[in-house]
């Protein structure tokens, strides 16, 4: 028989399993640090898809197999991705194709081009008008989203080894007088975001939402928030908090994973060169690091958009690479 595609269900959990693990394992030979493997793996991927196939009230959540005789040969995950309240999201809830959408090393040729048609066109049925992937760095699926018109949208880039180290004397922790600060610093970063790619439309209501989420967070005890310069004239911030679900599937133990995606600094303005430099930058850059490494975290996974070239020297210079790629179809 032909291999279809078709919407999964509870009776495939048992090859999904065995499937989405080998995917772990590859993701984890690529980088130990950054993709641990559970010591449960194979309960929480069932958790995790008993709950995304028979849960009574689950996300809007998508996810189709290559079926080829009753033998599972891949898996396409997908979901409606909502949209943080800094950002307008004019067009709707993205729709977002997962990092663990996976093939069989056997599956036949055409697969991967197939799920990912599949997931895209479940994803337009269900709203979105946009649609973004995520993939972790591999040529495979690099050349696949590239022939279907997917542009790099953002990059997440990795390092492991992190060290506790002494801070740079200019830093601190955030107060709550440092949030104007902080919010005239993030409306320049969302400046640069738009300008390189409009995707990232900014709400009319950002800087009061921003602000009322950094206040927020100052009340939250698994996360280090930082400054570098006076209150009066803020220089830069970063944010270094835990690992969520969002970027790494069930089979992954993100416990010793921070990730940074708020982070700004003056020097960085210029999105596609450092004209000054960017000391005050990599010193907020390590102050993150020595901050997660205190916590016992042992890898920290960054968030840049592709096109901020000066950001990504920045990150590349400290010894980070990318691990991840965020792609946009046109």
């Amino acid at each position: 028989m032909p291999q279809i595609i078709r919407a999964a269900t509870p009776y495939d959990i048992p090859q999904l399993i065995k499937l989405l693990l080998l995917d772990a394992a590859e993701r984890h030979a690529q980088d130990s640090a950054l993709w641990s493997i559970a010591h449960d793996a194979s309960t929480q991927v069932e958790k995790a898809l008993t709950v995304a196939l028979t849960g009574a009230q689950p996300p809007v959540q998508i996810w189709q197999v290559a079926d080829r005789d009753g033998r599972i040969t891949g898996v396409s995950h997908a979901m409606l991705l909502p949209v943080p309240p800094i950002y307008a999201g004019s067009k709707g809830e993205p729709g977002l194709i997962m990092p663990d959408t996976c093939v069989a090393p056997d599956a036949p040729a055409g697969t991967v081009d197939a799920l990912v048609k599949a997931a895209e066109d479940a994803l337009q049925d269900a709203g979105a008008q946009v649609i973004v992937s995520a993939y972790v760095a591999g040529e495979a699926w690099r050349t696949a989203f590239q022939k279907r018109g997917y542009d790099p949208l953002t990059l997440y880039l990795s390092r492991a080894h992190l060290e506790v180290r002494g801070r740079h004397p200019d830093i601190r922790p955030v107060s709550e007088a440092d949030i104007p600060g902080i919010v005239a610093r993030s409306a320049e970063n969302r400046q640069v975001l738009f300008d390189i790619d409009e995707f990232w439309e900014t709400h009319a209501d950002a800087d009061a939402r921003f602000s009322a989420w950094m206040t927020r967070s100052l009340t939250l005890a698994d996360r280090d928030m930082m400054v570098i310069g006076s209150q009066v004239e803020l220089d830069g911030y970063i944010i270094a908090q835990p690992a969520s679900r969002l970027h790494f599937p069930p089979a992954h133990d993100i416990a010793a994973v921070g990730v940074i995606d708020d982070y700004y600094h003056r020097e960085l303005a210029d999105p596609e060169t450092l004209g000054s430099g960017n000391e005050g930058a990599m010193a907020l850059l390590r102050a993150a690091e020595a901050a997660f490494a205190a916590r016992g975290r042992t890898a920290a996974f960054v968030v840049c958009p592709a096109g901020w070239r000066s950001k990504i020297e920045t990150l590349q210079a400290a010894g980070y690479e990318t691990a991840m790629v965020c792609s946009i179809k046109r």
